[in-house]
């Protein structure tokens, strides 16, 4: 589960070093959480870009929930 408490872009951050050392994904460690612990500050500027990219939402959200979108990217990346 997901910690809500925790900066967005630590938690982007977490789910790519998690990615790249958990068996559920590319890695081959079964029980990954101290090595995301441990690695996630490496994924820093990889959850920036991902942020960044983030700040637009898809052509098909309307307008009013666009700019609350861009608030919410704007305020992690503030924070990031």
């Amino acid at each position: 589960m997901t910690d809500t408490t925790l900066p967005m872009m630590e938690r982007i951050a977490r789910v790519l070093a998690g990615a790249e050392v958990s068996a559920n994904a590319d890695g081959d460690d079964a029980h990954a959480a101290r090595a995301v612990d441990e690695t996630w500050r490496n994924h820093r500027n990889q959850a920036m870009a991902v942020l960044h990219v983030m700040r637009e939402p898809d052509a098909q959200v309307g307008e009013s929930d666009g700019a609350v979108w861009r608030r919410l990217i704007e305020e992690a990346i503030a924070n990031g």
